[in-house]
């Protein structure tokens, strides 16, 4: 038996004794088993209360103990009555996936935001709340390989639109062309626009576009306000609360020498688009996790009721 097989048990202990004692065995061995109460077993319990098998902690407690500890959450098996074991890998030291830049065969291209349930469904409900017509056009900004445009038939079912993606990554674009062989992707940086030739949008998207190095947010913004958007258009923007480790989401966007997420930045550039924006007469909703979503429609028009897949 491996020495982390016999694991730790916990019963009545408070989350304040668990986790110092599951990051040392996470230093000290870099996996570790866990003996706890089942979750299942307390549905309806607050995390704390006391359940059949001892303080009941829901299974959301456990995967954010896995993340704040930069660990993996293993698949969990059945003990004896009321109780699970749980294992924790610690993460392996790697670089992001776009520190090798985000062209075609980049650690980036192995990304998939749509496997996220939270960014799915928040996305498809920022999409749908702009509600472009009947052969609209759509304009992505920082396209990249194109695969969030793949949710566009989900949003819109049935409703043709005419698709134009921008990037500097020319063999990214090559796998967008691929990928949505109907849309048109040029090799644009962003910073230059206003571009006329590109013409009017009834919906803009930028997903984790407007922080990059080099963007200034509020010129841009400006730009596509008075130059690319119709009267009528609406905005999706995204800005990224997340980073990737070992293959892994980890929620809350981090600032360099940090040890935790820090959220001062992201909160100060969301409100500053979002005041600006409102200002120019648009009604703002800002929605999402990972990547927090700031959707902008004309403020004449009627609010959505609520969305849904």
């Amino acid at each position: 038996m491996l020495p982390w097989m016999s694991g730790l048990t916990f019963t009545l202990e408070p989350l304040s004794e668990i986790l110092p004692a599951v990051r040392a065995a996470l230093r000290e061995r870099g996996e570790v088993r866990l003996n706890v109460p089942d979750p299942d077993a307390g549905l309806g319990l607050y995390a704390g209360e006391v359940g059949p098998g001892g303080l009941h902690r829901p299974w959301s407690v456990w995967t954010d103990l896995a993340d704040v500890l930069g660990a993996h959450l293993l698949t969990p098996e059945r003990g004896e009555a009321g109780r699970v074991w749980l294992g924790l890998r610690r993460q392996h030291a790697a670089p992001a996936p776009d520190a090798g830049g985000y062209g075609a065969g980049s650690s980036w291209q192995r990304v998939n935001k749509l496997e996220d349930p939270v960014f799915l469904l928040t996305f498809v409900e920022a999409l749908r709340r702009t509600q472009p017509p009947a052969g609209g056009r759509v304009l992505a900004l920082g396209v990249n390989a194109g695969r969030e445009l793949e949710v566009l038939p989900l949003a819109f079912p049935g409703l043709p639109l005419t698709v134009v993606g921008v990037d500097t990554e020319a063999s990214a674009l090559d796998a967008a062309r691929t990928r949505i062989p109907h849309g048109t992707f040029l090799e644009v940086d962003v910073t230059t626009l206003p571009r006329p030739a590109l013409g009017r949008f009834d919906l803009i998207v930028a997903l984790s576009l407007l922080q990059s190095p080099g963007v200034r947010a509020d010129v841009l913004l400006s730009a596509l306000r008075k130059h690319h958007l119709t009267e009528g258009g609406g905005l999706v923007l995204g800005f990224p609360n997340a980073r990737y480790r070992d293959g892994a989401l980890s929620y809350g966007a981090r600032m360099r020498n940090f040890a935790r997420p820090d959220l001062s930045l992201l909160t100060a550039d969301v409100t500053d688009a979002r005041r600006d924006l409102q200002k120019r007469g648009f009604k703002v909703f800002v929605t999402g996790k990972y990547e927090v979503l700031l959707t902008a429609i004309p403020a004449t028009r009627p609010t959505p009721t609520a969305l849904d897949l």
